[in-house]
């Protein structure tokens, strides 16, 4: 195994400076004043903190009842129960040298070096041959150091870290029973140092898990100066980082010599990030004690969510009188278990059978409250004197420590090893052979580091490569009990070993007992809100809504529905958008529907009585052809409209495209050659008595159907280049609010297409409009001149209303239904006029007063007969 050579090595021996052998010697005198021993053939070193650090300069100050005495009592427990038992080193007794620490490294590392003084034995002894006292009388030796083979101790880490590098040039394998700091696992710099109790890695892991488990996301770290809170903390930031979900909003560092108001900055820095309230603390006892005094001077009791490290663990010290402040806080401590044997031992310790213990009387005084001596004091008056017939448990409290389970471990962790040392280098020796005198250090580390037995609370005690203790933690809370904080205690709520298991139900809180607080940067964003990150801090984000068409992809993402859909009411997924069209049903629909069912019915009637009535003098006088023409075009007029109302399909919307053209097409046509006529003939007749071209019946009808198949032919190259079909316009009805959002079924026909299929019939209209005006001088013979003219000028008044309306709506909600009822109207209305204007005033004639249905006399005037001179089959004049 590699490592350190050995001081008692010649060559090393040889280099070792005089002035470290003058350090172990005065370090040998000052802890021999103040050590407990045992005698015995191998003896093991022991360091404790018996007193907690001093002040103003002091080394030590007061005795710490548990963490010391109870402590150091717990290794002589264990010394003793392996001394006394013949299946344990038979023949061997161990001995201790039990040294106090008070609390400060550099103190503590004055007191090891008085574990090295028996290595350099040899060294001093060269040295003391040439020292003679006056009148040659040699020198008075005192008794030789023992050789300490290992080393149980120390408590705090930093005080381990300390000693660990002077031990590890000696070799002397070490075995830690309180020191958690991840940086005493670094087995190339402390490669002798061992512990019972897992490192603070895997308690950061627990805390991480502790953290996750609440749903807490945003929390702060505070750490006392020194190798444990710095190196706990900077464990759990670094997992937390690795881990994921957890940010830090503040690490706050505690100076190991605070200043006067130091603690209440530290909780004015916390409320910086008021949102943070779960507090990560690796922190000794008194700064646990005074960072609690500062939040209930804050008056922030209650705010802070505390999950305390095993320095805090289940101890009633350091919340002592402060336990409103303390209540719901998570505590985690390496599991544990209370040792009978050691109450038992413990409670019957007295100052008559406990003498070899030289602080027990200092105890004895602490834990009674009394004084073993008087000095003539106030204080002493006012104090009562011992009588050394107290009992501890009886006359005072007491409860065991949470580390005493682990010292116990930790002596017999090296019992253990030098048994199995024993046996394989001393087999069937009972005591000790040569081979174990001097005992190798890197040998002893081999067997420690091999060890694997049950220990006194029942579970496996062993070592890795990096001389750990495997990670095994009960979880604590502490509840205020009867709704009373002071009654309150630590209950256990869960245990960790690898993972967590943690019960939530046990779990107590200030305010709604069994509701989590809550420690995140940001709430949790509603559903249909994405995160928008801060930058920085990936716990920490802004909610902005998924507004209009968008929806929530996941947590981070708003994407725009598919244009056939419509966002959620929430926002978190797309739903199909409905599709409308104008039913029969729909009240946009009646009216239309009613101009057509009476126009169709008017149209009929008026069709029918020309029928019967067709070589009457009223009926030839109208041009029976052409108005049996313009009648039907007027009938398509009416029926567009239930093409128009009806459900956009393939042959729908070709019938549309075909019929809504061609009936205004057809009646303009008609009514244009007729005003055509008429105005040619009254200007002919001015010029002379020779009928012009183009007026008899035939050809009438054949200028008629040429300006019809116009319409026709276009319509019919228009379905040949895009055949019809029927399409959902999600755009047309695409609303402000989603909810409000329709698709629109129709026909691929645009508004412009639309007029555009209309134009042709418009320009005949206008066309017609002009010759109306033009012939609206003629004589009352030509009785149709006035009634086209006025119909014309109405049809001209209709659709210039048209345009507006149907236009102005095209933004409209509303606009498919708008928009097609406005149409239908219009076409209903201009065919009405027609209809009523033209028709209406013959077919009453020649239903109700038929008298008037009779040829009159021809007019005589030449000039007037031939230009009134009507194509065979018409007559001249219909009667007034």
């Amino acid at each position: 195994m590699a490592g350190p050579r050995s001081i008692l090595d010649p060559p090393l021996q040889a280099l070792l400076p005089p002035i470290l052998v003058l350090m172990l010697a005065q370090a040998g005198s000052a802890a021999a004043a103040g050590s407990v021993r045992l005698a015995g053939g191998l003896t093991l070193g022991g360091l404790f903190p018996v007193h907690a650090r001093g002040a103003a300069g002091r080394a030590c100050g007061p005795l710490k009842k548990e963490q010391g005495i109870h402590r150091l009592e717990a290794m002589l427990y264990a010394l003793d129960r392996i001394n006394a038992d013949p299946e344990l080193l038979p023949g061997v007794r161990l001995g201790a040298r039990l040294l106090d620490t008070c609390s400060r490294d550099t103190y503590a590392l004055e007191q090891a070096l008085s574990f090295l003084q028996a290595l350099i034995r040899g060294r001093s002894d060269g040295g003391e041959a040439a020292v003679r006292c006056p009148g040659g009388v040699p020198p008075l030796r005192a008794a030789p150091p023992e050789r300490v083979v290992a080393v149980v101790g120390a408590s705090a880490s930093s005080v381990s870290i300390m000693v660990a590098n002077v031990l590890r040039l000696f070799a002397i394998p070490q075995i830690s029973y309180a020191s958690t700091a991840p940086e005493l696992s670094d087995s190339t710099r402390y490669d002798f140092f061992s512990r019972v109790v897992p490192p603070d890695s895997y308690q950061a892991q627990a805390m991480v898990d502790i953290v996750r488990a609440l749903g807490w996301n945003y929390v702060s770290t505070l750490a006392s100066e020194g190798n444990y809170g710095e190196s706990g903390v900077e464990a759990f930031v670094q997992i937390s980082r690795e881990a994921g979900g957890v940010c830090i909003a503040q690490s706050i560092k505690i100076p190991r010599e605070p200043k006067p108001g130091e603690f209440n900055k530290v909780i004015r820095r916390l409320m910086e990030t008021p949102n943070a309230r779960g507090i990560i603390i690796f922190a000794n006892e008194d700064d646990i004690r005074r960072v609690l005094e500062a939040a209930r001077q804050a008056n922030l009791t209650g705010h802070f969510l505390w999950v305390g490290s095993d320095s805090w663990g289940a101890k009633i010290s350091p919340i002592l009188n402060l336990e409103d402040v303390a209540v719901g806080a998570i505590t985690i401590l390496p599991k544990r278990a209370s040792i009978d044997g050691f109450d038992q031992y413990f409670m019957t310790r007295s100052l008559e059978n406990n003498r070899r213990n030289i602080w027990f009387a200092e105890f004895w005084e602490e834990n009674f409250n009394c004084k073993l001596t008087s000095s003539g004091t106030q204080s002493d008056k006012s104090t009562r004197k011992c009588t050394g017939e107290e009992r501890i448990g009886r006359d005072s409290t007491y409860e065991q420590e949470g580390k005493v389970q682990f010292v116990i471990d930790a002596v017999y962790a090296i019992a253990h090893a030098l048994h199995s040392m024993h046996q394989a280098l001393c087999p069937g020796h009972t005591g000790l052979c040569p081979a174990m005198e001097p005992t190798d250090g890197r040998t002893l580390l081999q067997y420690i580091r091999a060890v694997r037995f049950n220990g006194s609370a029942g579970t496996p005690v062993m070592f890795n490569e990096n001389g750990d203790a495997p990670g095994r933690y009960d979880i604590f809370q502490y509840q205020a009990s009867n709704g009373s904080a002071g009654s309150g205690g630590y209950q256990s709520v869960g245990q960790w070993a690898e993972t967590l298991r943690l019960d939530m139900d046990a779990l107590q809180w200030s305010g709604d007992p069994w509701e989590v607080p809550a420690s995140q940067c940001s709430l949790p964003c509603r559903p249909g809100e994405r995160k928008k990150m801060v930058k920085g801090v990936p716990c920490c984000w802004h909610c902005e809504a998924c507004d209009g068409y968008h929806f929530q992809v996941d947590e981070f993402t708003c994407e725009v529905c598919p244009g056939d859909m419509r966002p959620l009411r929430n926002h978190t997924g797309c739903r199909p958008t409905p599709v409308v069209r104008l039913t029969w049903a729909s009240p946009w629909a009646a009216p239309p529907l009613l101009l057509a069912v009476l126009g169709i019915t008017a149209t009929t009637a008026v069709v029918a009585t020309f029928v019967r009535h067709n070589n009457t003098p009223i009926v030839r006088a109208s041009g029976r052809e052409l108005s049996y023409v313009l009648l039907t075009g007027i009938f398509l007029i009416y029926a567009i409209t239930f093409l128009m109302v009806a459900e956009p399909g393939a042959a729908v919307c070709a019938a549309r495209r075909l019929f809504l053209g061609l009936g205004t097409t057809l009646s303009y046509s008609a009514l244009f050659t007729k005003t055509n006529r008429i105005y040619r003939i009254f200007e002919q007749g001015k010029r002379s008595v020779t009928p012009p071209p183009f007026i008899s019946p035939t050809s009438q009808l054949v200028i008629t159907f040429g300006l019809t198949s116009v319409q026709v032919v276009g319509v019919m190259a228009w379905l040949g280049a895009q055949p019809p079909h029927s399409v959902i316009d999600y755009e047309e009805q695409r609303t402000v609010d989603p909810e409000q959002a329709r698709g629109v079924l129709k026909c691929d026909m645009s508004d412009l297409s639309l007029i555009g299929c209309l134009g042709y019939s418009l320009l005949l209209m206008v066309t017609c409009t002009v010759y109306a005006i033009k012939a609206r001088g003629v004589p009352e013979t030509f009785n149709e001149a006035k009634p086209i003219g006025f119909t014309m000028y109405t049809t001209c008044i209709i659709w210039l209303a048209f345009v507006p309306i149907f236009f102005g709506t095209a933004q409209s909600a509303e606009k498919i239904y708008i928009q097609t009822t406005t149409l239908t109207v219009s076409l209903s209305l201009s065919a009405s006029v027609s209809l009523g204007m033209l028709y209406a005033p013959k077919t009453y004639v020649i239903l109700f007063h038929p008298e008037q249905n009779v040829q009159k006399r021809k007019r005589s005037l030449k000039a007037t007969s031939t230009a009134a001179s009507p194509p065979k089959g018409e007559d001249t004049e219909a009667p007034k």
